[in-house]
Parts: C-alpha cells; structure tokens; sequence
C-alpha cells in the first residue's frame, strides 16, 4: 500500500499540472471503488483547481467550490498523460485538464477511493486524524506524553493514525531500526530520550524516502511512470534473513498486529 512518501510524491508529481487549472470534466469509466465514487465527482464540470495538497494518505484537490479526496488503497496510482490516451481495463477515472492533458488514476484491486467533501473539516475520513509526522506538532515530547499508558508493541503503536498520520509498515521498521528501538518493546518503555530519538528518525527516514520517490515493491509508481528508489535504501524491511547493513547479523522477522516487521536483533535493544 502506497504510505505517506508515496502520496506525497504523487502529490508533487500532478501539482505543476494541475493547481492553477481548470478541470474541464471527470470521466469516471468503474465508479465501484473503495466505495463509490461520489456523484458530485462523477458530475464535475469546468472547476478550477486553487491548490494540490496532502493530509495522511490523502490526496486533497482544492478547487473554487469543494474538495476531492483522493486516497491510493493498495495498488492505486495516479499518472499524468500529456494528451489523452485510450484507457486500458483497470483505468478508473480520468479528470481532464484545460491544459490538455490528462490525470488518469488506475486501481487493479479497486481499494482506493475518489471522495467529495464540501468542507474537510466534517469529512468522515479525514476528522479522527492525528498530527502529521514532518509537522512541529509531532516530536518526542508527544511520543513520550501519548506513551505513557500505553503497554502495547511500539511497531503497531506508531501505525495508528490517531497518534501520528502516515507511518505504515515499512517506514515504521525502518524508523525504529534507524531509532535503534526494538519493534516488540511495550510503548510504555520508551524514556524521554527514545522518544525524542524515534521522532527525528521518524522524520529523516519519511524525508529521506520523499527525496528517492518513495518505495517501490509491487505496484506503486511515480506520475511519471518510474518507480521509486527509497527501496534500494531499505535497511530492514523485507530483508529478512540477509545481514544487516550495519553489523552483519541477519535480519529477523516477526508478527505484530498480523504485520511484518523486520529488525536486527544486535543493532535495536
């Protein structure tokens, strides 16, 4: 599933075509999505579009009237075509561009969703959100603080959105092994240093995988048809058995939460 990296790359990668312009129409080809696409997408004529932003995993078009929320699920990807292009079988919608060009989204397992909110504020998706992790309002005093009674597994811990937006599987691995913080150490554990530690390791990975284009395992792709590099960066994620980068012990895995996580058992404590 495309994580914050991703949609924040796709969100970098259709702005300079898109803010500013106008969305001629929406050509929804299969409206059975996540859940449907809204009716006022499907409707949607002749809006500009102020600006291109992101919240979590959602990808917000802002236009003179409303929003559309767009989210990713798990194969989900959206490209820009310069001029239009005949659709292939898993090309669900299209939004057409006053300046000719085309921003075509395609969802092989339909997970993802095309949402319309007249005002964020009330949206059903976006409300129970927690901060997000590259803002000032997420540090280690917030870790440690929402910590504290907290005696379950850091790894899923962090993967709830109502701590911290955004940290999926692999960037949670990867943060904790950066941390030097064991996946499976009770969230109560965590001294004010560890939690200071694991907020800037949060940061400089998610940062650091932007910079790359996000990680590419199966399905996920820039808008501009490459993938992402972060993923020839992976320091434990899916490297089971191999050594660590680091200090040549092999990488173990386990279940949390019915996910993988990946660490080193010398290296993290």
């Amino acid at each position: 599933m495309p994580e914050l990296p991703e949609v924040e790359t796709s969100r970098r990668g259709i702005e300079p075509w898109v803010a500013g312009q106008t969305i001629l129409r929406a050509e929804v080809r299969n409206a059975r999505l996540r859940w449907p696409v809204d009716e006022e997408i499907i409707a949607l004529r002749d809006r500009r579009v102020l600006s291109v932003q992101r919240r979590a995993k959602y990808l917000l078009l802002e236009l003179d009237q409303g929003w559309i929320i767009i989210h990713l699920g798990m194969s989900g990807r959206l490209r820009v075509l310069p001029q239009p292009q005949p659709p292939e079988k898993h090309d669900h919608v299209d939004l057409v561009i006053s300046n000719g060009c085309v921003i075509r989204y395609t969802d092989p397992r339909r997970f993802g969703a095309w949402l319309w909110s007249d005002n964020l504020l009330t949206s059903r998706v976006l409300a129970h959100l927690g901060p997000e992790p590259l803002s000032d309002e997420f540090d280690g005093r917030w870790l440690y603080e929402k910590s504290r009674n907290k005696r379950t597994p850091i790894k899923p811990w962090l993967m709830d959105n109502k701590l911290v937006v955004g940290v999926g599987n692999i960037y949670a691995s990867e943060s904790l092994f950066v941390a030097g913080i064991l996946p499976c150490r009770a969230a109560n554990s965590l001294s004010e240093e560890d939690a200071a530690l694991l907020a800037q390791s949060i940061k400089a990975v998610l940062l650091r995988s932007i910079e790359q284009g996000g990680t590419t395992l199966r399905d996920f792709l820039q808008s501009d048809g490459k993938p992402g590099y972060f993923v020839q960066e992976l320091q434990v994620y899916g490297r089971a058995g191999e050594p660590c980068r680091a200090c040549g012990t092999p990488i173990q895995a386990a279940k949390h939460g019915q996910r993988s996580t990946f660490f080193c058992p010398q290296c993290q404590h």
